[in-house]
């Protein structure tokens, strides 16, 4: 006889089964229509809702949403990013202090769910979002040891991100760092943050001016920031960037936040007329993500 092994629940069918599980009080918390403003926003701590998993959802509706969260992460990356999670949230356990809201319904082609706390806005569309990586924009951070990190980000679970981007910035020669470094990065101002100016010309330096081996190490820095996502969320973002033309992409260094003043810059991004992605490394890592085929 013929075994067939059970296929493993994907993170939309989780939120359709969340969503079919949810008593009509929980629904009043926490479901919304598609189209309502909430949906789109983006902060670096804060709660989408009132009602947190804990205070609002069952031990197994609570399960779901951890299932969910993880299942939007790589396998490398999953069990880190959850602790992280816990860990600026207060420490173990804490993740139920998160808190959720589903807009649209699953099934309708017009579905979505976001997570969010401290140092976290996830989301998970089912494609829903029609050219938008990730859904939206989402949100990481870390602050490892405290508020104020070290020069070296001990702990720091995306601190290698930037130490990847740096590798780009000792590869540039003397004329390119003049363009790259720049001295005070973009304000952090919720979902303003990651405005798109769908435009090209940035004042960082372009991609294209970029050699062949220079270019070679961005696309790294690029699977470097995509790592901790499912491969089918990192697939969509870079098929997005592609479609603008990496090329069209800026980058650019921020020596006015540079903690030890050691030169590693611990603040950069990479910015494209339909993309952000920004890294600020001082006092601690906050990192802001919006991708989309057009602005």
């Amino acid at each position: 006889m013929a075994s067939f092994a059970k296929a493993k629940p994907t993170s939309e069918t989780l939120v359709a089964t969340l969503f079919k599980s949810l008593t009509e009080e929980q629904r009043k918390s926490v479901v919304f229509p598609f189209d309502h403003p909430l949906r789109s926003k983006v902060d670096n701590n804060w709660h989408i809702t009132k009602a947190t998993i804990g205070d609002l959802m069952n031990r197994d509706q609570q399960a779901m949403v951890r299932e969910i969260f993880n299942g939007l992460h790589s396998a490398d990356y999953a069990k880190r990013v959850f602790t992280q999670v816990e860990h600026d949230g207060g420490g173990p356990g804490t993740f139920k202090d998160c808190s959720v809201a589903l807009f649209g319904e699953p099934g309708t082609g017009k579905f979505e769910f976001v997570l969010t706390g401290r140092h976290c806005t996830r989301r998970c569309d089912g494609d829903s979002v029609e050219g938008a990586a990730f859904g939206g924009p989402i949100f990481y951070g870390h602050a490892a040891e405290g508020f104020n990190e070290k020069r070296t980000h001990p702990g720091n679970v995306y601190w290698y991100q930037a130490v990847r981007a740096n590798h780009v910035f000792q590869m540039l020669d003397g004329k390119q760092r003049d363009l790259a470094l720049l001295g005070d990065p973009r304000e952090e101002i919720g979902t303003e943050t990651v405005k798109l100016k769908g435009k090209n010309d940035l004042p960082e330096i372009p991609i294209s001016a970029l050699s062949r081996d220079q270019k070679a190490e961005v696309r790294k820095v690029m699977a470097d920031l995509l790592a901790p996502f499912r491969k089918a969320d990192a697939d969509e973002a870079m098929k997005l960037i592609e479609a603008n033309g990496l090329d069209n992409v800026h980058m650019s260094f921020y020596k006015n936040m540079d903690i030890g003043n050691d030169g590693v810059w611990d603040v950069w991004q990479l910015e494209g007329p339909a993309m952000v992605w920004y890294f600020r490394g001082a006092p601690h890592v906050h990192t802001w993500v919006n991708i989309r085929r057009t602005a």
